[in-house]
């Protein structure tokens, strides 16, 4: 396919074709390559990253909607690594010449053996070894991080996962920044108002799976009184031992919650009408659970 686009010749010296017009240092080189699938289809948005032989990151970058990959690079041996959701990581070499094109063909990816769902039955969060953590933009420049410090929560697993369930509360007043006179103030009528909103709660009975380690939560969070539908984006980790031999299950989520929609509507401006506290707030959660004890 790419010798018909770029012949024998680097992509700079082709004489006809869609790529006729690509510049290409005279120090350079064109690197191509397809990735796809076990049934040969092209894997889309395949991440693909080149590093030097010392190992440094040179270029990184994603398949195109054909799972074409395409790069200028300087002339030298490299290491050429693709990923894909789903998908067994592909690790390579290729050397790219001054004017030349280093086709690298097709990258075949395979499946990756999906890590072991927890056994069906009752679970709960361990909080000492989880966290709540969140991202807030501050003067529209700097991010203010935080945490809650206090949280329990129950995981119902099932026999089909996509029909298990969860619940989490969280303590409002036990949100973190680092900064106490901050703390209190969002503890205020100004924003989450723990005198009348004492916790946060998510149920969720929704769990959708997308495909090799991701999932998708869905389920209802309530802040502030206001209750609304928010979709946890979650990669599951795997089942391991603890220290004592407990069986573990992990996972990683995010998701973002627009302040207003939960009637959080506290703003003061600054000089240019610049907000002083931002609009939309990130939500990352890293999550350990262990078999519920009687």
């Amino acid at each position: 396919m790419f010798d018909r686009l770029f012949g024998k010749r680097a992509a700079g010296a082709a004489r006809g074709g869609p790529l006729a017009g690509l510049a290409v240092p005279a120090s350079a080189g064109v690197l191509t390559c397809r990735v796809i699938d076990p049934v040969h289809e092209p894997v889309r948005q395949a991440e693909f990253v080149l590093s030097d032989a010392a190992g440094r990151k040179v270029l990184g970058g994603e398949t195109d909607p054909y799972g074409t990959a395409l790069a200028t690079v300087p002339a030298g041996e490299y290491r050429l690594a693709v990923t894909a959701e789903g998908y067994t990581p592909h690790h390579g070499s290729v050397v790219v010449t001054e004017g030349g094109h280093a086709g690298v063909g097709d990258v075949l990816l395979q499946i990756a053996p999906q890590p072991q769902l927890p056994e069906p039955g009752d679970w709960e969060i361990d909080p000492t070894h989880s966290q709540i953590g969140f991202t807030a933009r501050h003067i529209g420049l700097a991010r203010i991080h935080g945490r809650f410090n206090s949280f329990a929560g129950a995981v119902r697993i099932a026999d089909r996962m996509e029909q298990s369930a969860m619940h989490v509360v969280i303590d409002a007043a036990s949100i973190d920044t680092g900064v106490r006179m901050r703390d209190d103030h969002l503890c205020s009528g100004d924003f989450l108002d723990v005198g009348a909103y004492p916790t946060l709660e998510f149920y969720s009975e929704r769990f959708v799976h997308r495909g090799g380690s991701r999932w998708a939560v869905t389920g209802a969070l309530t802040l502030h009184g206001v209750s609304r539908t928010v979709t946890l984006d979650t990669q599951y980790l795997g089942i391991g031992s603890g220290l004592e031999g407990e069986t573990r299950g992990a996972c990683r989520a995010t998701t973002e919650l627009h302040r207003e929609d939960f009637t959080l509507t506290w703003q003061t401006l600054l000089a240019r009408g610049i907000a002083a506290v931002g609009s939309s707030i990130s939500i990352d959660l890293d999550i350990q659970i262990v078999r519920k004890t009687a």
